[in-house]
């Protein structure tokens, strides 16, 4: 399905934005304020996005409502945010601790996003639960109970979003394939409703947990990660196809 679908690269209008004098290129190191729980939502009922940059297990237990996981531990983090994140909209960031939210917002200066991180959440989500703040989760499924549904024919879909070459090396027969790049502007090609049950993997379950907070911010109520995506799949012989 990502077939001729052109991703748009990172950076692009940022660097041009730059070179016209219309942002500025960050030759410090950047900061942005640590926001209490309460401020911290007061702002993400603003318009701010909140990208949360913790492991996918970590999301899964328990995150801002409509939060993109993004984690800052890929060497792609800076470009996945440019790639994700709807254009020229504030951030806020959401991490294990406040030297994890500082490497992020390190890491955006590479790609002349930087300046859009207007706060980081002080305490992380403990804090943000401990002040009576909403919470969303996400529910991780293995490979093996995956293809258990599948073979009882439970009514699960399945959602590939690795990129097109990935998927020609070998996919889980019946998926549906939608690069997560590329899925928040085109949901409606992927064929599944808001209301089915979707399992969504990518290659190690990383990518598929970036999908499922687009899901669910899209009003998808019933997605999984896939723990271990197709690497866990294969490692456990259950059959692909081509």
């Amino acid at each position: 399905m990502t077939d001729g679908q052109v991703v748009r690269p990172a950076n692009t209008d940022h660097v041009i934005a730059i070179n016209q004098g219309r942002e500025h290129l960050t030759m410090d190191e950047p900061t942005a304020p640590v926001l209490s729980p309460r401020k911290f939502a007061e702002l993400g009922g603003e318009g701010h996005v909140v990208v949360d940059t913790r492991p996918s297990a970590a999301f899964g237990r328990g995150h801002i409502p409509g939060s993109y996981n993004i984690q800052s531990s890929s060497p792609e983090f800076e470009q996945r945010v440019g790639w994700v994140v709807p254009a020229d909209l504030p951030v806020l960031l959401v991490s294990e601790d406040e030297g994890e939210s500082r490497m992020a917002h390190h890491k955006m200066v590479f790609v002349g996003l930087d300046h859009r991180v207007k706060g980081v959440l002080s305490g992380g989500m403990a804090a943000w639960s401990q002040g009576g703040m909403p919470h969303a989760t996400l529910p991780q499924i293995s490979v093996h109970e995956l293809h258990r549904q599948l073979q009882n024919a439970e009514g699960i879909r399945t959602l590939d979003v690795r990129e097109p070459d990935e998927w020609a090396e070998g996919h889980i027969e019946g998926a549906d394939s939608m690069s997560f790049r590329v899925l928040a502007d085109h949901l409606e090609e992927i064929g599944i409703g808001p209301e089915d049950r979707v399992a969504v993997l990518c290659a190690g379950g990383i990518r598929s947990s970036i999908a499922c907070s687009i899901l669910l911010r899209n009003g998808y109520r019933r997605a999984y990660n896939v723990t271990g995506g197709m690497g866990a799949w294969t490692a456990a012989n259950l059959p692909t196809g081509t």
